[in-house]
Parts: structure tokens; C-alpha cells; sequence
């Protein structure tokens, strides 16, 4: 390695490990925010069923008829309580927003040091690696690739969401299921095999 790759190297070695810390950090954020989810997905399910169940039986029918306009205030209800659980998954979304911005913007930081100090790295800074220190070339491929997968999970995410419609009571039904389609464990398995390989590079000073 060329003397002046050391300096360069150094700065390199100080932001893969904020990358890293920061990718760690919100992994876990990601982890939990998506498992608080799952409840809401079900609830939204079950008011859609109700709200089914509501639409083939006509109250004014049933010895329930007798109550006024209680068809429209139960279907009143159902609608207030589905808005309400549509709102706490936009927070969620927020914040599964949050950690994949903050990814993003590490990732984006680090990118940005490489390319502005390319032409001072020879081939061996960048490849070398060692026992405790992966190489500069396979830690930005490995965090390109943490920041794909979150990018492309919350867009998906965020378009479900979007297709659906109050009145349109099949797709509400379905969207627990369409939601945990969409899961990727594989990806989220490379990310952590990634953070073991890189957990004594990150407690290097």
C-alpha cells in the first residue's frame, strides 16, 4: 500500500464503522417497528370482515331493526375504528422511514469520501483485507446492499398501503397476508452474517 493511501484508508475505516454502527442500530429500530405491525395488520383485517358481515345482513330485518339508523352507526363505527388503525400504521411507516433514511444517509456519506478520494487508493487499499478487517471493496458492496434491501422493503410497503380504498373490503381483508409476503428474510439474514463479519473491525479504534 502506498503512503498515501494511509490517510486516506484511516478516514475510510472511521466511516464504514459509523456505516455499520448506524446499520446495526436500525436494523434493530426496523426489527421492532415492523413486528408492531403485525397486530395492526390484524385488526385491520378483522374490521374488514365485520364490515362484510355488516353489508349482507339487512339490520332493518332483524329484531335489531327497531334501533334507528343502527345499521348506519355500526357501519359508522367499524369505518371510525379502521381509520384509526390506518393512522397507527402511517407512524409505523414513519418510522421504518426513519431507519431507512438513516441508512441511506450513511451509506450515501461513505460513498461520497470513497469516489472524492478514488484516484488516491492504489488496488491493494482497496482489496487488501485482513482477519479482523474486511476489505474497502467488500464493505461497500456489503452496505450498497443493506441499503438496497431496506429501500426496496419500505417502497413495497409503502405502495400496498397506498392501493388501499375504504370501500374496497377484499383487499383490506387480504392485506395481513399481501403484507407478510413481502417479508425477506434471506435479506435480512445477509445483513446480520455481514454485522458478525464486521463486529471486530467495528471495535477497532
Amino acid at each position: 500500500m502506498s503512503d498515501i493511501s494511509r490517510p486516506t484508508l484511516s478516514a475510510l475505516h472511521q466511516a464504514f464503522r459509523n456505516s455499520f454502527a448506524a446499520l446495526e442500530s436500525n436494523q434493530r429500530l426496523w426489527g421492532s417497528e415492523l413486528a408492531e405491525c403485525s397486530p395492526l395488520l390484524g385488526s385491520l383485517g378483522n374490521l374488514a370482515e365485520q364490515m362484510r358481515a355488516l353489508s349482507n345482513v339487512r339490520v332493518s330485518s332483524t329484531p335489531l331493526g327497531t334501533f334507528p339508523k343502527l345499521e348506519e352507526r355500526l357501519r359508522f363505527k367499524l369505518q371510525e375504528a379502521a381509520d384509526t388503525v390506518l393512522e397507527k400504521l402511517n407512524e409505523k411507516m414513519c418510522r421504518l422511514q426513519s431507519a431507512r433514511d438513516a441508512i441511506s444517509n450513511q451509506v450515501r456519506s461513505v460513498m461520497q469520501l470513497y469516489e472524492q478520494n478514488a484516484t488516491s487508493l492504489d488496488l491493494q487499499a482497496v482489496t487488501e483485507r485482513s482477519a479482523v478487517t474486511p476489505s474497502v471493496a467488500d464493505m461497500l458492496e456489503w452496505l450498497q446492499d443493506a441499503e438496497r434491501h431496506y429501500r426496496q422493503q419500505f417502497l413495497q410497503r409503502k405502495v400496498l398501503l397506498q392501493t388501499l380504498r375504504p370501500n374496497d373490503l377484499a383487499l383490506l381483508e387480504s392485506l395481513p397476508e399481501r403484507w407478510k409476503s413481502l417479508e425477506s428474510p434471506d435479506g435480512e439474514q445477509r445483513i446480520t452474517e455481514t454485522l458478525c463479519r464486521v463486529s471486530f473491525f467495528l471495535e477497532l479504534e
